[in-house]
């Protein structure tokens, strides 16, 4: 396993990666951005180089977009874009893309899945083609209520249901527990049955403000936010027993979304993530 941070590509970041002694990034690669994937492709061997010799592994291109999105015309955009990230992966020699399942956010998750597989069976067999794995994200992008989010894929019962729809090898999990913690399942259980589809892993923790959340409950807002590992409510040594378990070996990256030590703070947040969860790693 190799232990990163979910980053853009930029020299500063190379070189924070360095200091704090990670040996792994999962590299943005969202459009608009100006490392994004067409830039990545093209300048894949100065990417390449930038990690290396600093005896970094790039171990996946994230792009977290709703690709099933109603309007037909952004849904090809993004499916467009999506070429373009499986080239630049591709080209720097990168195995995992990970991504979002998307959502048509007014039909419920069971009518979402025949949008799902006329979407997703084009993407993996580019995928396949190119010896590229697909790690979809579990965050459900939900905001307000009704729960209608982006990202239909939130749930095991969800994934159940994608890979029956498109079944490959080819296409996988990219496991954060820290949405499945605020959901109240079982993160630990979610690991052991789905070990040999999970690809990539985001580690986030969750804190729960208890009293929030029994004063005012599930309906209101600021009752769970998320931390750098370590510093909320998640069982990490449960969660990376069960991917050792399950023979998991891919990249895991930190995705900081800490509000305490964002900002200035930010490489401090880092450092504090990197010397919490190195210890389940063989650096």
């Amino acid at each position: 396993m190799k232990l990163g941070v979910l980053i853009p590509y930029e020299k500063k970041c190379v070189d924070m990666l360095a200091r704090i002694g990670f040996n792994g990034v999962e590299l943005s690669a969202q459009q608009g951005s100006e490392a994004d994937a067409a830039y990545l492709k093209k300048d894949a061997r100065r990417v390449l180089d930038a990690f290396e010799s600093r005896e970094i592994t790039v171990t996946a291109l994230g792009c977290y977009v709703n690709h099933l999105d109603p309007d037909e015309t952004q849904r090809q955009q993004t499916a467009d874009y999506m070429k373009k990230v499986f080239e630049a992966a591709e080209a720097l020699g990168v195995s995992v893309v990970c991504t979002f399942a998307g959502r048509v956010p007014d039909k419920s998750v069971e009518d979402n899945i025949p949008i799902f597989k006329k979407v997703f069976s084009k993407y993996v067999k580019m995928a396949e083609d190119k010896g590229i794995k697909i790690a979809i994200e579990n965050c459900p992008m939900m905001h307000g209520f009704p729960f209608r989010g982006i990202n239909v894929a939130f749930m095991p019962h969800v994934w159940e249901m994608m890979f029956d729809a498109v079944p490959s090898d080819n296409l996988g999990l990219e496991m954060d527990p820290s949405h499945l913690a605020w959901l109240q399942i079982d993160y630990v259980k979610a690991v052991r049955a789905f070990g040999k589809k999970i690809f990539h892993v985001h580690a986030k923790d969750t804190e729960i403000d208890y009293e929030k959340l029994h004063t005012n409950g599930i309906y209101s807002s600021e009752w769970a936010r998320f931390r750098i590992p370590g510093m909320g409510d998640i069982n990490w040594d449960k969660f990376f027993s069960a991917l050792v378990e399950t023979g998991f070996d891919g990249g895991v990256a930190i995705e900081h979304e800490d509000p305490v030590l964002a900002g200035k703070r930010t490489e401090e947040g880092l450092h504090r993530g990197y010397l919490y969860l190195s210890r389940f790693f063989i650096m």
